[in-house]
């Protein structure tokens, strides 16, 4: 009842009255009030969503203040001295490599950029998981790196907080929390039941109180500290948590509690404490509580046991069941037991059944920078490790949940201190490797590898959810980062027990996704179980492997590398053993996954190189051995035959797969590891043994036969070469690879720069990503004291990018130095390193480039010999391989081969035998002579060769050879040696036994003996004794017959022949050739030049081998060519032949094409540059009749264009608004990077001429306005062609085949878009020609000496003559057509200013513009003046000329009505004044408010075509005389009124003069005093252009600036005239601009000296001057209606822009970045998913953005309408790249900042700094302003109005 009537009292005052209660000393009232008062409002049972609650807490905390002020107050004590900002996905945090301790470092911005980082290492990146600042936490990063206000510690000198402040918060929030899990447990309902959306209201609801707990943890230390006391006290939750006992609500709220405890298959503490096992700390060895699988110990959970059972049944058809496993994990406690014991642990436990939800986890993390909290929230993390995981292994949104679970643990376990008490106290690493072993546990299957029935191994199924969603990354990527902690890893390696238990988790994915070549039918399902095999590997396996291997660096961790060797040959003995393994792989069958002889190789590897350990004390016995080295050897034999196209019926994903195992991420965790182990195999093994086991892997040993056929039974004959390639190239990589045996880590690493750089050139981050490092993400930096930058200015040059306008745009790359092509390019680790193997091609086409530049080697070049590092003493054994005799005899049977032209003999084999064999002389064996065994076995096979040397075997002779071979073989034909010669038979008696040879059988019996003998006497190994046998493969087709070759050959003697052969000479060598050696120039070459290294090499090194050479050069014989009788050898031949011919006619057909193309492109170029000289030639007289002809790209006829049948040009139509852009100067507008900068439009062209027209349309006639100015300048069609012409019908017929074409395409052809068909450039539209004559020749040029009032008559007659409709033909239909097309161009609002849309008035202003609009084009395109002259690019591409014939076609339909012909106000003085007063409509617009040049194109184009040239004069004239008096009036309205009254008396003077009328001081005092009549406009206020004009005004200025005003009028008539009559340009300097304009438009006979010119003097009155000038000047002071300012805007037109330019952009990307990346979009008031950046105007928009979709149009697509009339140009924000839309469609087109490095950074993936790079920006400009978006950039697509 006290509480009842507290509760509806005012908060405030309750607040304050308990403060006050609880402040006293007896307080015992205050609290029972308290309670009774909570129990009233934090009632469980009202709905969450009822928010009374939350503000009676916030206002007990606060204690009666307001909570804001409270706020402040807790504020001000906080004493943290860490940032701990905790971010979720997608934020913008930065990450600094020089000050993190631990690689997970992160900061947040703002302390970031208050720190220092200048030089230092550091990217920006997106969160992909969320994270927290760890900005003045000293365990995990440098302090130098801290923040300005995390280095000065603020935080600790903060006063110590009073008791009272915070005395409500400890007795309320108790209360709140409870009353938060109360709703937690209400609301839950098992998944079975339920639904995800279930839950998620649950927590919607709880929303508001949930985030007032995380702003209680924001306000600081001090309320951190009481959450924390609250959060962790047991005795508070024992009180709480059950509830009273009278409380039926909260018992009922408990047992719910305890039962989602059960359903989680966990049993809470009270019924489990009856079992011994209760105790969850216990460490014993628990081996008899096997691990039963989930849901087993939990009866009353359906939802786990039939989700196992769903699972299987729901699998396909044919794949197979689960194997369960029971294993002896350590402690079952792990799996199964919970117990809560404060409020934090159930709060996570509900935090996990819910799924993580993110302010859950924002709330928990918050809370870190408290210590105490810290160490218990991690313990309770650890002990809710087992549920989490299987909680996570149950949900649906595994991928969210798997983010939000990192976020937090990488919070908790980069923490060494941390990490290294929870090992110890909660046994964090056997709870680790429980939960992952139990994690695979639930999807073995049995393994099929090697005997698939009686298999007793298991492996994980790649097709299972659980490893295709990559769901147990979150435990792995905890486990590699406690594994990266020292102490931690000691800890582990120091636990042979959970060793043992790692390991048999890593055997879980020995032999996983096996492949089966499928040998019939391709498969029909191509699965991509290996993304998920390989991701397996490399993060569940290597990751971890790695991180243990960085601790094993030093000789003190030798034992740590014993105990993993151990346990690693332990366990491969138990996966032979289960797996059924004796001593072959079964066929046809291959796995890439071997992660436990890895582990072995990679420790191995460590302890030779790192520890000094012993590597003959680390190894197993030579049976052992035989096993280790199987499987991956099988792995090479496999990559060779996937690349054979053995395995093509498996489909692609064979390749995928042998392409990631060899792959730069991969490589060294897998293909690496597997070499080096065959390489300590073949160190420790037989060599003999080694050298067949590999060519009978490789399939190849039928093929190494003398004979010239032989049957192969596992090969078909066109997989024989590139297998036998494989075999050699895998032998030449086996013993000359050193990157395990004895490299250096800065050796390593500049021989893969080195390989990568040789196969193409690659930018620094491209290169950063392919040299493989040490996968364990916790290192980041490549071992070794040299660092990437350094190593890489070493061997390589920057190429910085190149830029041509055009051309594609290029990132810096670098390319290697030409010491490096020269000395260490080497295409062994290059073969080793390619994942296409296209790549090798590439680096051999890049050395042999080098080659020709530099001079050394013209030819082809054979891949150079590379010596080799020496190999470390422990590898030395390797070297015993290339001195067997088993190899020798292979390299002499293929040196035979090839020289006797065998089938399957190749360039490449060759090579690798050369290289075998000079591999050999390389690295020759130490005589030990005592290990020699005695040569009393010399009667075996071995008798081909005396010994083991490859030097002494070199010149060993071999004379007869048996050999079995098929009977259809040549070599049967033969004569066998005639029997009675004694020599020949004896002969046969000691040779027929000896020259024969059988890998296999050899191989056989090597591997009986040694597991004989290895199980008598494992520790002796001694060659075995060799017994004569002859072994023949069973099963063998019955037709092969013996045969016995006469060879009479050694290695030497073959070597010499093929150089004979190669250089196609007889003798190619000389007898004194090796005297005459000069060695130097070995290196490089091709095959002559390697059997020449290799003779030099043989002979320094044995006097025995010099001597045969010369005895072999001396028998100058010539040597018995092979016998050519063979029938494959003449098809071989005739092949060649063929072969030649062919392409000999191929050369000559493309030459004849491309010339045929030349003179085609010729003549199709003419078209665009008239071609007037020669008609000038004719002189005037001949009236040139010739017409001008057209070529036809489609269907290649030339001939005129005709009314009938048409030619059109191929034009691009596009809307611009690149003019209505340009500013008054030429400084571009700076983008805003902060709230104070802005961007203002109202200076720009486009505005201007808008509130022009507007404020002529109040006050005059609307049909006079609109010819008084022109349109365009926003949305203005401009008009392009490629310069190609076409059939009108030929087009038609074109489209519609394009029509049909289905293929996709960048553009629509139902808007009528095409490309050109010769040049493929983008058009939508054809522009007819006009049939006639070439550009007006002869008579129409004519100087002439009329009158000019004559010709002012004649052309005032013209005008009067009314347009002739011309005759409707399919030219005029066309026209009509093109007119259409471009009214369609731009949009309706850009066509329609006439007060009554769509009148004839309104089309007339629209069609003059186009004209005006494509001259202003051309003018800005040629720089904005016409001093260059000439036709420069621009002209070329120009289609004015007809352009202006089908508009003044379409414009003779208006004719103008004479009594309104401006011409008549121009050249005649009316005396009509009175004329207004009776018309009560409104005045025309006044003669000196009118724009000069839309008056020019008004006239040319109605005036009937062709117009003569004199007539364009005469107009060009008397329409100069009104601009020179508007640039009068102009400047008059500039003077101070002194000025003015001091210029009109001065100038009166000189009106009587003679040359008054061409005198500027007449006019202009004329003008003046004309003005200042009645209405005058010089009243507007004077005292404000006194301010502007401080300096005096001379005659000199006043010339200048009557120039200028003129000028622009000046330029377009002359474009115009040079359009029309096809006069030249011509150059000159800028000063000279004016008077060369002049001359040329007729205005002056000839140019005067520079210094002298006057714009006066160009004047040609028709009438008085004075008389005119006064007319103009009446009609402005006439105007009663206007006010005098209005009078003077009009009057003071602004003739001069600056060229268009684009934003200028800053220098750093990050000021854009940080300004625009949070800025709140305009229109929506949100922050944009992607922000974009308009480049013309600086308008910030949404991409994509939905909320600021209008008509179903995106915001970027509206304001490219808006902004560029359809063209715009986007710098999206957050990821750097410009985007462009043209139109329907639009383009990436790439970045203007760069890195450092010279790349762009797309997405800001890498987060590096960003700058801006001016030449790309430049080019961007100039697209925009050339309008060539359309023709260069090629990949564009439609945006749907989706952008």
């Amino acid at each position: 009842m006290m509480a009842a009537s507290l509760v509806r009292r005012d908060k405030k005052a309750t607040a304050t009255h308990l403060k006050a209660d609880l402040n006293r000393t007896d307080n015992s009232s205050g609290v029972r009030q308290l309670h009774e008062l909570l129990d009233a409002v934090l009632n469980p049972e009202k709905p969450a969503a009822d928010t009374e609650a939350l503000d009676w807490c916030k206002c007990l905390i606060a204690g009666g203040e307001g909570f804001e002020d409270f706020c402040k107050t807790v504020r001000s004590y906080d004493n943290a001295t860490l940032c701990g900002l905790v971010w979720t996905a997608n934020f913008v945090a930065y990450r600094c490599r020089t000050c993190g301790i631990s690689p997970c470092m992160s900061l947040c911005a703002e302390c970031f950029n208050n720190g220092d980082h200048t030089g230092h290492d550091f990217n920006m990146f997106r969160s992909q998981a969320g994270g927290a600042c760890d900005c003045g936490d000293s365990n995990v990063m440098r302090e130098s790196g801290f923040c300005r206000r995390h280095r000065l510690r603020t935080g600790e000198n903060v006063p110590s907080i009073p008791r009272d402040l915070l005395l409500m918060s400890e007795m309320v929030l108790p209360r709140f929390i409870l009353c938060i899990i109360q709703y937690l447990r209400d609301g839950y309902i098992e998944p079975d039941t339920s639904t995800e959306r279930d839950l998620q209201k649950v927590l919607q609801q709880l929303e508001p109180q949930i985030s007032f707990l995380e702003e209680l943890t924001k306000m600081g230390g001090a309320m951190r500290t009481v959450l924390t006391k609250i959060l962790t006290n047991q005795q508070t939750f024992k009180d709480l948590s059950m509830g009273q006992e009278e409380n039926v609500y909260a018992q009922r709220n408990y047992d719910k509690y305890l039962s989602a405890l059960k359903n989680s298959g966990l049993v809470s503490v009270e019924e489990k404490s009856q079992g011994a096992a209760a105790d969850a700390t216990g460490d014993a060895e628990g081996g008899a509580g096997a691990v039963v699988l989930l849901g087993t110990t939990a009866p009353g959970s359906p939802d786990e046991s039939n989700k196992e059972e769903d699972q299987d049944a729901g699998q396909s058809v044919g794949q197979r069941k689960r194997v369960k496993l029971s294993s002896n994990t350590k402690d079952p406690c792990i799996i199964e037991s919970l117990k809560h014991k404060c409020f934090l642990e159930e709060l996570l436990f509900w935090t996990i059944k819910y799924e993580f939800p993110q302010k859950m986890v924002t709330f928990l993390l918050n809370m870190l920078p408290d210590q105490d909290y810290k160490i218990t929230f991690t313990k309770t993390f650890v002990q809710h490790y087992a549920f989490i995981m299987k909680t996570l292994m149950k949900s649906h949104e595994s991928d969210t949940m798997s983010n939000r679970i990192v976020h937090i643990s990488v919070q908790l376990f980069s923490n060494e201190e941390l990490a290294r008490h929870v090992t110890e106290e909660c046994q964090l690493l056997d709870i680790m490797v429980t939960v992952l072993l139990y994690m695979m546990e639930s999807c073995l299957i049995k393994s099929e590898l090697q005997d698939e029935e009686n298999s007793r191994h298991v492996v994980v199924n790649c097709s299972e959810a659980l490893l295709k969603n990559n769901t147990y990354w979150p435990l792995v990527s905890d486990f590699i980062n406690i594994l990266s902690h020292q102490s931690v890893a000691k800890k582990f390696l120091e636990d042979h027990s959970l060793l043992m238990l790692w390991m048999s988790f890593v055997s879980f994915f020995q032999g996983m996704n096996l492949n089966k070549r499928e040998l019939n039918e391709h498969v029909e399902f191509e699965s991509q179980t290996y993304y998920a095999a390989f991701a397996a590997e490399l993060e569940a396996c290597a990751q971890p492997m790695w991180g243990l291997l960085t601790h094993c660096k030093v000789k003190e961790t030798q034992e740590y590398t014993k105990t993993v060797v151990r346990y690693c040959l332990e366990t491969l003995q138990i996966w032979f053993d289960a797996i059924g393994f004796i001593d072959e792989p079964a066929p046809n069958q291959v796995t890439f996954h071997l992660p436990l002889h890895r582990y072995y190789a990679m420790f191995l590897s460590k302890a030779v190189k790192c520890q000094g350990l012993d590597l003959d004390s680390l190894l197993p016995d030579q049976e052992m051995l035989m096993k280790i080295m199987v499987h991956p050897l099988q792995i090479q034999a496999c990559l060779s035959e996937i690349h054979s196209n053995m395995w093509v019926r498996n489909g692609l994903q064979i390749k995928g797969q042998a392409m990631t195992y060899v792959q730069s991420h991969f490589c060294n965790s897998m293909i690496d590891p597997d070499i080096y182990l065959l390489q300590v195999c073949a160190s420790r093994l037989d060599p003999d043994y080694f050298i067949s086991s590999v060519f009978e892997r490789f399939k190849v040993v039928d093929l190494l036969t003398m004979a010239s056929q032989h049957q192969n039974a596992v090969l078909d004959s066109e997989q024989e070469r590139p297998m036998l390639e494989g075999a050699l190239t895998f032998l030449v990589i086996l013993t000359s690879l050193r990157v395990h045996l004895g490299m250096t880590d800065d050796e390593i690493l500049r021989a893969e720069m080195v390989s990568q750089l040789c196969m193409n050139d690659r930018t620094h981050s491209a290169l950063l990503d392919l040299i493989p490092e040490n996968p364990n993400p916790k290192s980041g930096i490549v071992p070794g004291s040299c660092s990437f930058e350094e190593m890489l200015s070493a061997v390589a040059d920057f190429k910085a990018p190149v830029f041509e306008p055009g051309g594609s745009m290029q990132q810096g790359m670098y390319t290697p130095k030409a010491e490096v092509w020269e000395k260490e390019f080497d295409p062994i680790m290059v073969v080793l390193r390619t994942v296409y193997r296209r790549d090798v091609q590439s680096a051999m086409d890049r050395y042999s480039a080098f080659l020709k530049q530099s001079g050394i080697h013209t030819g082809n070049p054979w891949p150079p010999y590379k010596e080799r590092t020496p190999l470390h003493p422990c590898y030395k054994g390797l070297t015993k391989l290339l001195h067997c005799k088993t190899l020798h005899i292979v390299i002499f049977t293929l040196l035979y081969k090839i020289w006797m032209d065998h089938q399957n003999m190749s360039e490449h084999v060759l090579c690798m035998v050369l290289y075998l064999i000079e591999l050999g002389l390389d690295n020759q064996v130490q005589d030990n002579k005592e290990d020699e065994e005695p040569c009393i076995e010399e009667h075996c096979h071995d008798s081909w060769f005396p010994g083991t040397n490859l030097l002494s075997n070199l010149h060993h002779v071999i004379n007869f050879v048996r050999v079995r071979v098929p009977e259809t073989a040549p070599e049967v034909k033969r004569e066998a040696p005639p029997s009675t010669s004694t020599e020949a038979s004896s002969y046969g008696q000691n040779l027929r036994e000896a020259q024969v040879f059988s890998l296999v059988a050899e191989r056989r019996r090597k591997f009986q003996e040694i597991i004989n003998r290895s199980n008598t006497e494992a520790s002796q190994v001694v060659r075995p004794k060799s017994s004569s046998t002859r072994w023949v493969p069973p099963g063998t087709p019955p037709q092969l017959v013996t045969e016995i070759l006469e060879i009479r050959e050694s290695m030497l003697s073959l070597l010499l022949k093929l150089h004979q052969k190669l250089s196609s000479k007889q003798n190619s060598l000389s007898a004194s050739w090796l005297e005459d050696m000069d060695t130097s120039r070995h290196t490089h070459g091709d095959g002559i030049t390697a059997i020449e290294r290799i003779l030099t090499k043989a002979a320094t090194r044995s006097c025995q081998i010099k001597r045969s050479i010369q005895d072999i050069c001396g028998k100058v014989c010539p040597p018995v060519p092979p016998k050519k009788n063979s029938p494959t050898d003449n098809k071989t031949m005739d092949k060649e032949e063929r072969r030649q011919r062919a392409r000999e006619r191929q050369q000559k057909l493309l030459a004849e094409f491309a010339s045929r193309q030349k003179s085609f492109m010729e003549t199709a170029m003419d078209v665009e540059s008239p071609d007037t000289e020669a008609a000038m030639d004719l002189g005037a007289s001949e009236v040139m009749e010739s017409e001008v002809l057209y070529d036809c790209v489609i269907c290649g006829q030339s001939g005129p264009s005709t009314e009938d049948r048409p030619t059109g040009l191929v034009v691009l139509l596009q809307a611009s608004s690149v003019l209505g852009h340009r500013c008054k100067s030429k400084e571009a507008k700076k983008l805003p990077t902060s709230d104070e900068e802005h961007i203002y439009a109202a200076d720009t062209c486009g505005v201007a001429h808008d509130v022009r027209l507007t404020l002529m349309q109040q006050f005059f006639k609307d049909s006079s306005c609109l010819q008084s100015v022109s349109i365009g300048w926003d949305g203005g069609v401009y008009v392009q062609t490629c310069g190609h012409t076409l059939h009108i019908d030929c087009h038609k017929s074109y489209m519609e085949s394009l029509r049909n074409d289905q293929v996709l395409q960048g553009f629509s052809v139902d808007k009528g878009e095409f490309t050109c068909p010769l040049c493929r450039q983008f058009a939508n539209s054809v522009l007819p020609c006009r049939p006639g004559r070439e550009t007006e020749a002869g008579a129409w040029h004519t100087p002439t000496n009329k009158k000019t009032f004559v010709l002012v008559k004649e052309v005032e007659d013209l005008q009067e003559k009314l347009g002739l409709f011309p005759t409707e033909s399919n030219l005029s239909k066309e026209m009509e057509l093109v007119i259409k097309d471009i009214k369609n161009t731009t949009q309706k609002k850009y066509m329609d200013y006439g007060k009554n849309p769509g009148s004839p008035d309104n089309d007339f202003l629209f069609m003059y513009s186009v004209a005006r609009t494509n001259l202003e084009l051309e003018l800005v395109h040629r720089g904005g003046n016409l001093c260059s002259g000439g036709a420069s690019a621009a002209a070329k591409r120009s289609c004015l000329n007809q352009l202006f014939h089908v508009l003044a076609m379409h414009m003779r339909l208006y004719s103008i009505d004479s009594a309104y012909n401006p011409w008549t106000k121009l050249t005649q003085v009316t005396q009509s004044k009175e004329a207004y007063d009776f018309d009560e409509k409104r005045p025309e617009v006044p003669m000196l408010f009118r724009d000069v040049p839309s008056l020019l194109i008004i006239f040319v184009l109605t005036m009937p075509q062709p117009l003569r040239k004199e007539h364009f004069t005469c107009v060009v004239k008397m329409l100069y005389n009104l601009q020179f008096t508007q640039a009068l009036a102009a400047l008059s309205t500039k003077f101070s009124p002194e000025e003015r009254q001091a210029w009109s008396t001065s100038g009166a003077l000189k009106k009587n003069a003679a040359n008054a009328e061409t005198s500027f001081e007449a006019l202009l005092s004329h003008v003046i005093s004309e003005l200042s009549k009645d209405n005058s406009v010089y009243k507007v206020n004077a005292e404000e252009t006194l301010m502007l004009i401080s300096s005096v005004w001379s005659p000199q200025s006043i010339e200048f600036s009557l120039q200028q005003f003129c000028l622009p009028f000046l330029r377009l008539s002359c474009l115009l005239q040079h359009h029309l009559y096809g006069d030249n340009l011509t150059s000159c300097l800028e000063e000279e601009e004016f008077s060369s304009l002049a001359v040329c438009l007729g205005l002056l006979s000839s140019a005067p000296p520079s210094n002298t010119v006057h714009s006066a003097s160009c004047l040609k009155w028709a009438v008085s001057s004075f008389d005119l000038v006064s007319q103009w000047c009446t009609e402005v002071t006439g105007l009663f209606q206007m006010q005098a300012e209005q009078s003077l805007t009009l009057l003071v037109q602004e003739p001069q822009w600056a060229s268009p330019r684009l934003l200028q952009l800053p220098d750093n990307y990050n000021i854009i970045f940080q300004y625009y990346h949070r800025k709140a979009c305009t229109a929506c008031k949100k922050v944009p998913k992607d922000p974009a950046l308009c480049l013309v105007c600086g308008a910030f928009v949404c991409l994509k953005g939905v909320c600021c979709k209008q008509q179903g149009i995106c915001e970027c697509v509206l304001h490219s309408q808006h902004c560029g009339a359809a063209t715009g140009i986007f710098l999206l924000i957050n990821a750097s790249v410009i985007i462009i839309i043209r139109g329907h469609r639009f383009c990436l087109w790439g970045s203007v900042y760069l890195d450092a490095h010279g790349e762009e950074d797309r997405d800001l993936r890498r987060g590096k700094p960003l700058f801006l790079c001016e030449e790309r920006y430049r080019v961007l400009e100039q697209q925009w302003v050339s309008h060539t978006f359309d023709h260069i950039n090629k990949r564009w697509g439609p945006h749907y109005n989706g952008l």
